[in-house]
């Protein structure tokens, strides 16, 4: 425009002369305009003026009119965008909570200050049920703009969700020696043999630890892992059959999958024998630093329920706030006006589902996996609205015991989605837990067969396959799926079973595996690979009377040696095989029997009837009595016995070894890298948490009495609360 071009150029078309009139030819002037020009014209120059009183430019008025137009359309366009409808604000409030960094509930001002770095977060930080990650994550990923800034927020959301995740209820895929223990059961023979059992209630006292689920409910630290017991253990404690208990609320205490926590102890064992080489298995850093795969969001909304939505975002919020008995009401309120609803039938399943966490009640709990049921089967119920009702159905299942039920579950979600080779995983663990290793092994090989890298179906293959004592066969299948680093696949069983497996084959890379077991975290050392373990007790293979501190309970072992070997004696005598033979599957070779009298803190009253004095001798002393994690048992070992090397399933105990009967010769005990002998009338004390190994070579038999006690480090309380093992 002219008049901008005048403005730029300070009245190009005009020159003054001391009287003020001008060219208009638009020649320059022939004087200096610095000294010539009046201050009227200078003034004039300066706003773009010309004589004839025009502005050039644009003027005070006419740019107050541009402003009140722009003003009144932004105005006009803001009401029509309310008048309309045309922006649904609360599902963008909605998704912008997910960047509530305060914990108040909404995002605003002061959300952004905290992901910018610019305000502390808050202790009450907002955090969101389990269920809901994959919704909110495919959320982010679509919807969030690129750049540096927005990536960060994303890093700062997932940091939460990952967190979140951690504590989340989920089942493990924990195994038992023979089959999976994602949830504790009553125990069973081969493998296991599980009933929905009653509920049972013992309070958590503050002593114990709890980890929470690959699959969960361990109580003290986990590592979940399978292995065959103590050489001179119970069948309930053997590696073909291994108990499995369930866990509810009103029980919290449990029989973790076959390893517990690890403790990793100061107390270190020289592994410089131990060859260490470098194993192909990715690290865990280097498993999550792989991109996660992105998540397609769940649709849950049926055509119905899309007419519902602002009735059912409401109760949602409501429960992702942390309001749980007001989303219960108000989900329930949807399912009473809208009973053909799924979506607000699953929500209030949800609800329940997070009322049980937080009341603790098995009750509820159960209303939640029958209002999961009920939201799958309503007609029109979405796709993955039934998959994730199911799936969270059967893990809840599981959570309670119900393993026959959950198993039920997870073939009707098979059936819906045959190509879901995860939910075919999910299937095969069900069928562990059953001790339906047939079964288990039948699907695996499916999934094999169509994914034929699949890691979990591998390492869970070779599983069974060395229960079944088909070592060799066992060791690729163990091997290659822990090599695939897939979810479900860096699992202390495997190791362990994989090292197993290798030292039974004479493979000198077993303890290259241990060592690597130690290394991710599973085992507190090369030596130390027990499975239910209190983090932070002393830990050394062998020990002294004075260093347990029951001396009194050893002087009395050994001043009565003579009464125990004699009820022993005369128990064997009787041959009415009250003598169990050892069947853990842990001989190489040869015979060895054992006669138990306390298990898990319990007497065995028809025992005590054949050793009433040795039993009225031990009923003083509560520290080996009331060991829920031990045994007292009479154990017969023939010639030509070697015990492959072998771990104890806990570092809460120790292990005291009394002389009975002891050939001069060929009977021997190795703990770690140190080898003893048993003497007639004497102890030996050594934590059976640490690989030992046994030969009997002699020409008779030899007759010991195992006295397990309580580690001397546990407290009172946790020797209470500690689940029986």
């Amino acid at each position: 425009m002219a008049p901008r071009k005048n403005a730029k150029g300070g009245g190009g078309n005009s020159s003054s002369s001391g009287s003020g009139s001008g060219s208009g030819s638009g020649s320059p002037s022939t004087g200096s305009s610095g000294s010539s020009s009046s201050p009227g014209a200078r003034r004039e120059a300066k706003h773009g003026g010309h004589k004839n009183g025009r502005r050039g430019g644009i003027s005070g008025g006419s740019f107050f009119t541009w402003f009140m137009v722009i003003a009144l359309l932004g105005v006009w366009t803001s009401v029509a965008v309310v008048w309309f409808d045309l922006v649904d604000y609360e599902e963008v409030l909605g998704k912008l909570g997910v960047y509530d960094a305060d914990g108040d509930g909404d995002f605003d001002v002061d959300d952004a200050k905290v992901l910018l770095g610019l305000k502390e977060r808050s202790p009450s930080e907002r955090t969101f049920p389990p269920e809901e990650e994959a919704e909110t994550h495919a959320e982010l990923e679509e919807q969030a703009p690129e750049g540096a800034d927005i990536q960060n927020v994303e890093d700062e959301v997932k940091e939460q969700i990952q967190s979140l995740l951690q504590e989340s209820v989920h089942t493990d895929h924990d195994l038992e020696a023979d089959g999976l223990a994602g949830e504790p059961q009553p125990e069973v023979e081969d493998f296991l043999t599980v009933t929905d059992s009653d509920d049972r209630f013992e309070d958590l006292e503050p002593g114990t630890v709890h980890e929470e689920i690959e699959d969960t409910y361990h109580v003290e630290d986990t590592a979940s892992q399978n292995h065959p017991n103590d050489m001179e253990e119970m069948t309930n404690e053997q590696e073909n059959s291994e108990e499995v208990r369930h866990q509810d609320y009103d029980e919290p205490v449990y029989e973790p999958s076959e390893h517990e926590g690890v403790a990793i102890s100061d107390n270190t064992i020289d592994d410089s024998s131990i060859i260490s080489e470098e194993i192909n298995v990715a690290s865990v850093e280097e498993q999550q630093d792989t991109p996660p795969v992105k998540k397609k969001k769940p649709k849950l909304l049926n055509k119905f329920d899309k007419t519902i939505k602002a009735e059912l975002d409401a109760a949602e919020k409501l429960r992702k706030r942390g309001k749980i008995e007001e989303a219960v009401n108000a989900f329930e309120e949807l399912v009473r006006k809208y009973p053909q609803s799924p979506r607000a039938r699953y929500g209030k399943a949800q609800c329940e589902d997070d009322l049980a966490e937080k009341q603790r009640s098995n009750e509820v709990l159960r209303r939640a996996i029958e209002t999961y049921q009920e939201a799958a089967d309503l007609p029109d119920a979405p796709t993955d609205l039934v998959k994730l009702s199911l799936k969270r159905r059967s893990e809840r299942q599981q959570f309670l015991g119900h393993m026959r039920g959950s198993l039920l579950t997870l073939q009707r979600l098979v059936q819906l989605f045959p190509s879901d080779t995860t939910l075919k995983n999910d299937l095969g663990v069900g069928y562990h837990l059953l001790g339906d290793n047939d079964s288990a092994k039948k699907v695996y090989e499916e999934v094999l067969n169509v994914t034929p890298n699949d890691g979990f179906a591998k390492v869970h293959y070779g599983f069974i396959l060395k229960a079944q004592n088909k070592i060799s066969e066992s060791i690729p299948y163990l091997k290659e799926g822990i090599e695939s680093g897939d979810p479900g696949t860096d699992d202390g069983r495997f190791y362990f079973h994989l090292g197993d497996a290798m030292q039974r084959v004479g493979n000198k890379e077993a303890y290259k595996w241990y060592e690597l077991g130690h290394k991710r975290g599973h085992f507190a050392s090369v030596w130390q690979r027990s499975l239910y373990n209190v983090n932070g007790l002393k830990a050394q293979p062998w020990w002294t009377p004075r260093e347990t501190g029951y001396t009194e309970l050893v002087k009395s072992l050994e001043r009565n040696w003579k009464l125990i070997r004699d009820e022993g004696l005369m128990v064997m005598d009787k041959a009415k095989g009250l003598f169990l033979p050892e069947d853990e599957n842990l001989r190489e070779k040869g015979d060895w029997s054992q006669f138990t009298l306390w298990q898990q803190g319990r007497k065995n009253e028809n025992a005590c009837k054949g050793a009433p004095k040795t039993c009225a001798l031990l009923e003083k002393f509560s520290e080996t009595t009331g060991c829920r994690r031990g045994q007292i048992k009479y154990s017969i070992m023939h010639p030509g016995t070697h015990v492959w090397p072998h771990t104890g399933p806990t570092n809460c105990r120790l292990r005291m070894h009394l002389g009975l009967v002891i050939p001069k010769e060929g009977c021997k005990i190795r703990c770690a890298n140190e080898t003893r002998t048993w003497e007639e009338g004497k102890v030996l004390i050594f934590d059976d948490s640490f690989e030992h190994e046994v030969w009997q070579d002699a020409s008779s038999f030899r007759l010991i009495f195992i006295v397990d006690v309580w580690h001397p480090e546990l407290t009172p309380q946790q020797r209470r609360s500690l689940p029986a093992i």
